[in-house]
């Protein structure tokens, strides 16, 4: 009997792969090539999780993978409808970045709470200028998003004595649902969207959700860039109907310098980096590399997708 053939969508760096050696058939492959060869495989790990190319190639002639991985967290960029109605099982990097996400989040709130983009921007130009700062402790924070990130940026939260309530698809013992998303977001201090990308979710924070917070409320987004209206986020944030904003995801990535994001007042850009610490690739691979196990020995998968809703469901 062959080994199965692993067809791996390559990033820089490439996965470590070892533990595999003799037991599968590693190829490597770039978007251009990923058509032609995913009939060849029988696992694809997307490396490249920044990449479209799978919804591109996918629908094409020929044999598909019976598993699919992506080094990340969201699906959307791989998810196409051929896909979606397909057999083949679709997995993800759940468990890797949720406490690394709620750390940076927990650092946006508190920089921006003690003004310090203003106090780094003052010591640059060697200038004293005392001001107060926020209190953090009994400050009110909605999180959209009841997933590992969540639940993760809820727990790192309430450690800072903020009062945390979380927001779902659907109403459930601690979690609110929908209905209650607009009360609660114009009583909000902080607003921190880490909601998948689904057709529910996308563009749902347009001018009137921003509208509908008060004008000292500051929003976070570490979910997917496509859940803002990024043009009625710089509205916002011009008019001063709210105190502040900070992005580590963005519609179009990486963002252009020609973006008006870069110079905005009041908003924090950063370069999709909140769940990027130390060795994140290697607990990547490791992960990876324990799911291949799994499923060589005919053992369930963690971290299956569900292909309809566009992510992993809770316990």
């Amino acid at each position: 009997m062959t080994d199965p053939t692993l067809l791996v969508l390559d990033a820089d760096p490439p996965p470590r792969l070892g533990r595999l050696t003799g037991r599968a058939r590693i190829a490597h492959t770039d978007e251009a090539q990923l058509a032609a060869r995913l009939p060849t495989a029988d696992v694809l790990l997307v490396w490249d999780f920044t990449s479209r190319a799978v919804r591109e190639a996918w629908p094409g002639e020929g044999p598909r993978p019976r598993w699919v991985h992506t080094a990340s967290a969201g699906v959307d960029h791989l998810m196409c409808p051929e896909l979606a109605a397909s057999d083949t099982v679709v997995t993800n990097a759940r468990g890797v970045f949720e406490q690394p996400i709620a750390e940076y989040v927990a650092a946006l709130v508190l920089a921006m709470a003690k003004d310090l983009p203003r106090t780094w921007e003052l010591q640059r130009r060697g200038e004293w200028r005392h001001r107060e700062s926020q209190r953090v402790a009994g400050t009110r924070a909605v999180v959209v998003g009841t997933g590992p990130v969540g639940r993760a940026v809820a727990r790192v939260l309430k450690a800072l004595d903020v009062r945390t309530a979380l927001v779902g698809r659907r109403p459930r013992t601690g979690i609110h649902g929908p209905e209650d998303l607009d009360r609660l977001l114009s009583r909000a201090d902080w607003v921190v969207a880490a909601a998948p990308l689904t057709d529910d979710t996308r563009g749902m924070f347009d001018a009137r959700r921003f509208g509908v917070l008060q004008p000292s409320a500051r929003f976070v987004n570490v979910g997917r860039g496509a859940l803002v209206d990024e043009e009625a986020l710089a509205e916002a944030l011009a008019k001063r109907w709210i105190a502040g904003a900070a992005l580590d995801v963005f519609a179009t990535e990486p963002l252009g310098p020609e973006s008006p994001l870069w110079r905005l007042p009041g908003l924090i850009v950063s370069p999709h980096m909140s769940g990027d610490t130390v060795g994140w690739r290697d607990e990547l691979g490791t992960q990876f590399v324990e799911l291949y196990e799994r499923w060589a020995a005919g053992r369930p998968l963690f971290n299956v997708v569900d292909k309809q809703r566009g992510y992993v469901p809770g316990h």
